[in-house]
């Protein structure tokens, strides 16, 4: 094998590693489908359609299934519904296990980007 050969794979293996290297690196993001979050508006018809105090309960737990968590927040992208955890009550999800350790390690760092304990 020649000089030029050798070089040539030695290189080329080389920017397989670099390139290997960056998925790795580019961390868990995955492409799923984007949800979209209710509009202020649709929210406000919901509590508006309550006329008594059974039913202002009953809009509650509703408008509280409306505001959903979409985004991981370790990531913030797409989560799957797959990966969560329990936090205070309340489901927390992420889009990989390596997000739901982390937010298990400190918890209230990302509370404030989960929509569950911001209402």
């Amino acid at each position: 094998m020649n000089a030029k050969k050798k070089n040539l794979i030695g290189m080329s293996l080389i920017a397989g590693f670099l390139f290997i290297g960056l998925i790795v690196i580019s961390g868990c993001k995955k492409s799923e489908p984007e949800t979209t979050q209710p509009t202020a508006g649709e929210t406000e018809e919901v509590a508006a359609a309550a006329t008594s105090e059974s039913e202002t309960e009953g809009v509650t737990e509703v408008a509280a299934a409306i505001i959903e968590q979409t985004t991981c927040p370790v990531m913030d992208g797409p989560i799957n519904k797959e990966i969560y955890t329990e936090y205070k009550g309340k489901k927390v999800y992420f889009c990989c296990a390596g997000c739901k350790e982390k937010f298990e390690q400190e918890p209230e760092k990302y509370i404030a980007k989960l929509p569950q304990f911001n209402q």
